[in-house]
């Protein structure tokens, strides 16, 4: 038997009959049946009358019994129709959402990229949105690694199974892991809102669990060992870290006329901030003490020259063998809580949003009498050395 699919007007849709066909070019073939097949007219054509006699009465039978749509619908995509919605029925899905999902992951991979364009983009994109130097630069190099690792590889192709390999590949502990999900996660937020990937596998890789550990601050004697052994050009850096909380790369873009010594306030312009958020931080007593002396009108307050030979050299010999992370803030926001007992006022001078978190992170890390001590580390007025405590 074979198929034809010219198109053929039937004058009624009833009951499908067998017909008598003449064709010099087909003769073997005698009989041929019509009916409806996925929204076209079709005919069979047959050798003999019994041969479609029984495909007429098959398909009238299915006609009486499920209806004309249902006769219309090609046996095979019905068997596979069945099939698929089987396969999806486990996972509450239906062939539509099949359907979508492979249709976006189809036009996701057409116009996908690698991974290596897709960071470039980015981190050309995050330029012109006026990120900082810094949040930049974690990008650039954490980002690095992600896109060395799936070197040539479509986006779109990236499974979470592979982001969690990877992750967990990286000699690094589950804190800085984190971050590398962070930035992978934003990358893939990217590629998703651009179209080069359907969803973002990111979501779905697993974070690394971080065991909650006090931050690492300076001890009174060795707040007070950089503050005596530290070059002069040093000494304003830390003490506005030791006094003032402001991070590394703020205290390193800071400029003498940002330091206000007539309203006691220290300005951190947004451009120059963390956060984009321009704030003031109280000039303290003590610290007006330290910076008087070496006070300038404009210039940068951290030297832009040797600065890292004079920092190590400064800890080598102020005895610290080991530098805490982000040291001077963290010492700042230990003593100050624990100084002035208000958890507001200290966040608002690291510039936190939540008061909570500076409790959390900073209560009882020193004692009362260490605080006090600490606020008292007066320069001496002749000489480099600091004003002995009781």
């Amino acid at each position: 038997m074979t198929y034809e699919n010219k198109p053929v007007v039937l004058r009624r849709r009833g009951k499908i009959k067998v017909r008598r066909y003449n064709n010099r070019q087909r003769p073997h073939l005698k009989y041929y049946i019509s009916f409806r097949e996925a929204g076209r007219t079709r005919r069979q054509f047959f050798e003999t009358q019994e041969q479609a006699k029984s495909e007429a009465d098959f398909r009238n039978a299915e006609l009486k019994q499920n209806g004309r749509e249902h006769a219309e619908f090609p046996t095979w995509l019905r068997v596979k129709a069945q099939e698929c919605t089987d396969a999806l029925k486990p996972f509450g899905k239906t062939i539509e959402d099949a359907t979508k999902h492979y249709v976006a992951y189809l036009e996701a991979t057409e116009k996908s990229c690698s991974a290596e364009e897709l960071v470039k983009e980015l981190l050309k994109g995050k330029e012109a949105d006026g990120v900082g130097e810094r949040q930049l630069y974690n990008l650039k190099s954490r980002l690095g690694y992600f896109a060395d690792q799936f070197n040539g590889k479509l986006v779109a192709e990236i499974s979470t199974r592979e982001i969690d390999d990877w992750l967990r590949s990286l000699e690094v502990g589950p804190q800085t892991r984190n971050h590398y999900r962070a930035c992978v996660l934003s990358a893939f937020n990217f590629a998703v809102g651009s179209g080069y990937a359907p969803t973002n596998p990111v979501e779905k890789a697993a974070k690394a669990k971080v065991v909650g550990e006090p931050p690492g601050i300076l001890s009174v004697e060795q707040a007070s060992a950089l503050l005596v052994t530290a070059p002069k050009e040093l000494v304003p850096y830390f003490a506005i870290g030791l006094f003032a909380g402001l991070r590394r790369a703020e205290l390193e873009r800071l400029d003498w006329s940002e330091i206000d010594f007539e309203s006691g306030l220290i300005e951190v312009k947004a451009e120059k901030s963390k956060t984009a958020m321009r704030r003031l931080v109280t000039l303290q007593p003590i610290l007006r003490e330290w910076l008087l002396p070496l006070r300038q009108h404009k210039g940068n307050v951290t030297p832009q020259s040797c600065f890292r030979e004079m920092f190590e050299q400064t800890r080598a010999a102020a005895g610290i063998a080991e530098w805490p992370e982000n040291g001077l803030r963290h010492s700042f926001a230990s003593y100050h809580l624990e100084a002035f007992k208000k958890a507001a006022e200290t966040a608002l001078e690291l510039g936190h949003h939540n008061a909570n978190v500076t409790f959390a992170h900073y209560r009882e890390l020193v004692r009362p009498k260490e605080a006090a001590r600490y606020w008292n580390l007066k320069p001496a007025k002749r000489s480099r050395k600091i004003v002995s405590m009781t």
